[in-house]
């Protein structure tokens, strides 16, 4: 299928714009990277704790930020997160001098002294867990189990679990009488739960830390990740190909990685595991169109002998070009639809890919053809100048 007709577009001839053009991006891109903000690392890489919270009504920001500021003595990272009637916030927190160590509740803490001051030393139902409920049912056994402390906690284990399912399901307990909606618990529990028990203006939905020691560690395996994938596809190119469409190719993959990476830090955006992940996968994307513009120049060397080489690369890209169109256009599409109807949790994935793909096509036409075609000209020349010896 053709959606292009015959072109003959002299693209190479444009190759010192192109190749100009995106050095002064990407040289742009690493001045605001090492001498401005710089890369917004996710505690995945930086150590800190994460906390995703479910307010009964939609939170003033200045007013949460101000309730957790004090732990870490920095600015906390706070933003609605999810649908907005869903008053969901998401919470990052460096940890405090470079400590290892979960700041749960550290967080959690400030918050109640900011929004629960009325619980008063009672059981929140929409933070504290089953140890703690179980806890209190062994010690109250408001069902006359009797027996010694392990044996009621291994009974009241699962009477606490149907709550904090409950709560899972619905996200939080907006009021006590909601106890007697929780499925297979027993009237004398329920009473119990309602005498001892408080709702929070806020709810606990999840919560992870990574230690600073962890957080290096990610890094370096993150960027080891990606400068392997790199190197195997030098390899595998080069193996298929020749070493100049090899190097034109890596180029072309540090061209897209460096551009997407300043896009990342114009757009203050987070990078964490899954942006790695989303990173890779443009790596493998773009690599896969630039092969086939390879493959095609290939079969034409083999048909076309003694043509001049940039005469028969501009061919061959010209020959592939609606095969690239309908590709990267299909791709793109799936991608844009993603990134604008996605939600917040794979919003940075996908606006990785949106990236990664518009560049990875302007690369495997604008930077690895025109690099293999300059490192095939060195190779010629430096033969003929043995050859004059």
């Amino acid at each position: 299928m053709r959606i292009i007709g015959e072109t003959h577009i002299p693209f190479l001839s444009y190759r010192k714009i192109a190749l100009s053009f995106s050095g002064l991006i990407i040289l742009a891109g690493l001045a605001y990277m090492f001498f401005g903000p710089g890369l917004n690392l996710g505690i995945d890489f930086v150590g800190g704790t994460q906390v995703t919270v479910k307010f009964r009504e939609a939170p003033d920001l200045d007013r949460l930020r101000r309730a957790v500021s004090e732990i870490s003595g920095g600015t906390p990272e706070i933003q609605s997160f999810d649908e907005v009637e869903k008053h969901e916030v998401l919470i990052r927190l460096e940890n405090p001098g470079g400590l290892e160590g979960d700041f749960t509740k550290p967080i959690l803490d400030g918050l109640h002294t900011e929004y629960d001051q009325g619980l008063e030393g009672r059981f929140d139902l929409n933070t504290q867990g089953s140890a703690e409920l179980t806890a209190r049912l062994a010690e109250a056994d408001p069902e006359g189990v009797l027996g010694d402390l392990e044996s009621l906690s291994e009974y009241y284990r699962t009477q606490a679990g149907l709550v904090l399912e409950y709560r899972k399901k619905q996200g939080m307990f907006m009021t006590l009488d909601e106890v007697d909606d929780v499925e297979g618990l027993n009237p004398q529990t329920v009473n119990l739960i309602k005498e001892i028990s408080g709702v929070g203006d806020f709810a606990l939905l999840g919560a992870e830390s990574v230690g600073p020691t962890v957080g290096a560690d990610l890094q370096s395996k993150a960027k080891l990740a990606i400068l392997f994938s790199l190197i195997g596809m030098l390899a595998y190119i080069w193996l298929r190909f020749q070493l100049p469409y090899g190097i034109g190719a890596v180029a072309a993959l540090f061209h897209d990685v460096l551009i997407t990476l300043a896009a990342l830090a114009l757009s203050h955006r987070e990078i964490n595991l899954p942006t790695i992940a989303a990173l890779l996968t443009l790596v493998g994307y773009s690599v896969n169109d630039t092969v086939v513009v390879f493959d095609r120049v290939r079969e034409n060397l083999r048909l076309r002998r003694g043509e001049d080489l940039e005469k028969l690369m501009d061919g061959s890209i010209n020959q592939t070009l609606s095969r690239t169109f309908i590709t990267s256009g299909t791709t793109l599409m799936v991608v844009l639809s993603l990134y604008l109807f996605g939600g917040d949790v794979i919003n940075t994935f996908a606006f990785v890919l949106l990236i990664g793909i518009i560049v990875g096509t302007y690369s495997s036409i604008f930077v690895a053809s025109p690099v293999a075609l300059a490192i095939n000209k060195m190779i010629v020349a430096r033969r003929r100048r043995k050859r004059r010896r």
